[in-house]
């Protein structure tokens, strides 16, 4: 257990550690959490994989779309209420923190519950629209149908993730979601194989896990110095909702094109039977397993930028930028090339007896991992231009990957090469944003380095906008 900041240590902590120390000491805890938290998805796809079924395992990747919807609307919530904290606590306002901490919780709750609802009524249709075939359907509805029962928790819980981050508290925020992530390894073979639940028992096993994430995260509101969350605080006025759309829009374009993207994808390797749904799918878990670590250190640096920012040390959040960006590129660079080495290996993982699932997935697997180490400076800069409220800037590198670039690959590319358009659209949208990124950054990086501060107003003492 860490030692207890006041709040008045850990404003002296962000604007004074050195920042190597203090990214690592940040990012550690959020990369774990990023690490186990996508192994959710990755242990639902082999213990399904266990079952011997293509098709089972497509049913666990067609329902992912909605999963990244829920996932849209949390992190919505979370980093745009976030990342005004970071900003309020940099200007040493805690009031203004505490008001939009509950405001951006008690929303997402009740966007998880309207979700969940409309999600069950139409439940038949959805497992269609998200790519399904006849084959696929069945198994999709099952671990569809406990995602959406515990739809309000898992929203909400991402909001407490992300404002324990935005703080400082890395460590709780890892306590919580590491909870959920290893109980749910433990109720996945008792729900699937035990209780002969099957694909469903995987769902309920997710569901399960969530819950005790979200009560976990919800202790830690109350430990080590984090603002609570309280009824009395729930201010849902005008100027709340702007300023969490302003530092939320973003991720809610990011994993909402995001569901788009890969339902389309879903339907695009449909047209080749229920092994290329399979490998696809199991791909894009391992590659969003391999890019989970970066957006963990990423996520290290947002408090740091957010706090540095509203107090107007600017070179210490160009500071903190590079070295985020230097350690990501390395770190992807090696773990890329393991992947690319041993690629039909880790297809065989999770699903052993197919050969045309890991033929499939080996050489899209390789195809996304030759462009992977571009990733490090795509979200390092996003997240930077999030944290910062540059909400049109991130918004449009935010829809870039998946929706801006992705979609076109996912709608051109198969209609001309067939298969391997499908295995190719990834990588072709990883490049492009890429591109990109690099003018929106490097401009908002100039201006800093000018003292510029992006003209953003900052949060004064009075919790007033300057």
């Amino acid at each position: 257990m860490p030692k207890t900041l006041t709040a008045e240590e850990k404003h002296r902590k962000m604007m004074e550690t050195p920042i190597p120390r203090l990214v690592f000491n940040l990012a550690t805890p959020t990369v774990a959490s990023m690490l186990v938290s996508s192994l959710y998805n990755m242990a639902d796809t082999y213990f399904v994989g266990l079952l011997g079924s293509a098709s089972a395992t497509a049913g666990v990747g067609v329902v992912f779309p909605l999963m990244a919807v829920l996932q849209a609307v949390g992190f919505m919530f979370g980093h745009g209420s976030g990342n005004h904290m970071s900003r309020s606590l940099g200007a040493r306002d805690t009031g203004d923190a505490e008001r939009m901490a509950s405001t951006g919780f008690f929303s997402a709750l009740i966007a998880g519950a309207v979700l969940g609802v409309l999600g069950l009524i139409f439940l038949d249709p959805l497992v269609y629209l998200l790519g399904s075939t006849p084959t696929i359907a069945p198994h999709a509805m099952d671990y569809m149908f406990y995602i959406l029962i515990g739809g309000p928790w898992f929203v909400s819980s991402l909001v407490l993730n992300n404002q324990l981050r935005f703080q400082g508290s890395a460590f709780y925020s890892m306590l919580g979601i590491i909870s959920g992530a290893v109980l749910n390894v433990a109720l996945d073979p008792l729900f699937i194989f035990v209780l002969g639940m099957g694909v469903g028992g995987a769902a309920l096993a997710t569901a399960t896990s969530q819950l005790v994430s979200f009560v976990v995260l919800l202790l830690g509101t109350r430990r080590g110095g984090n603002i609570p969350i309280r009824l009395r605080a729930f201010t849902p006025t005008r100027e709340k909702f702007r300023e969490i759309l302003r530092g939320g829009i973003p991720s809610l374009f990011r994993q909402g094109l995001g569901s788009v993207s890969i339902m389309l994808l879903n339907t695009a390797a449909a047209g080749y039977g229920d092994a290329a749904v399979a490998a696809m799918s199991i791909v894009s878990r391992v590659t969003q397993f391999l890019a989970s670590a970066v957006v963990g250190f990423g996520q290290g640096f947002q408090p740091i930028c957010g706090f540095n920012y509203g107090g107007g040390h600017y070179h210490r959040v160009r500071e903190a930028f590079w070295f985020c960006v230097k350690v990501s590129f390395v770190f992807l660079l090696v773990v890329s090339g393991l992947a690319m080495a041993f690629a039909p290996r880790v297809i065989w993982v999770f699903l052993m007896d197919d050969p045309e699932v890991i033929r499939i997935g080996a050489q899209a697997l390789r195809q996304q991992c030759a462009v992977l180490p571009l990733f490090s400076f795509v979200v390092v800069s996003n997240m930077m231009l999030q944290t910062m409220g540059l909400a049109g800037k991130a918004s449009l590198m935010a829809a870039s990957r998946q929706g801006l670039f992705l979609i076109p690959a996912v709608l051109v590319l198969p209609r001309v090469f067939g298969l391997f358009g499908v295995q190719m659209s990834q990588p072709v949208a990883d490049v492009l944003s890429f591109v990109l990124a690099l003018p929106l950054a490097l401009g908002v990086l100039r201006e800093l380095k000018e003292g510029r501060g992006c003209a953003l107003p900052r949060v004064d003492n009075a919790g007033d906008m300057e």
